[in-house]
């Protein structure tokens, strides 16, 4: 069993940078790829970033590249996501999920989930 909890949403204006972070206990976090997903009010949980168990490998959803940059430390069983030139269209609450295998990309495939932190992008 994996519990993770995120940290580090909130509001910030068009164009500025927010650092989520997602703590994890439980099972060894270095064994698990780790990823971020965001939903909008009305809309589906998406894909925002994902790094392999060992940090070497990251990938990231179109609409995020160049902007956001996920990260890990093993040593302190921590996943961060530094958000910059943040948009509106960037609003959600934000999901930190672990898994073992399969596609980085489809919720179907992670095991565990946070309980989500908002971040809001205002005008």
């Amino acid at each position: 069993q994996v519990q993770l909890v995120e940290s580090g949403g909130g509001l910030v204006q068009a164009g500025g940078s927010l650092r989520l972070s997602c703590a994890a206990s439980g099972r060894t976090f270095s064994m698990l790829a780790m990823g971020w997903f965001r939903q909008a009010p009305g809309k589906e949980r998406e894909f925002v970033a994902a790094i392999n168990w060992s940090g070497d490998n990251t990938y990231y959803a179109d609409s995020v590249k160049g902007r956001f940059t996920i990260s890990r430390d093993n040593a302190k069983n921590t996943v961060s996501l530094q958000m910059s030139s943040l948009k509106q269209e960037d609003t959600a609450v934000y999901f930190c999920a672990a898994r073992s295998s399969g596609n980085y990309a489809y919720t179907g495939n992670y095991d565990y989930w946070g309980q989500g932190t908002q971040v809001t992008v205002s005008s």
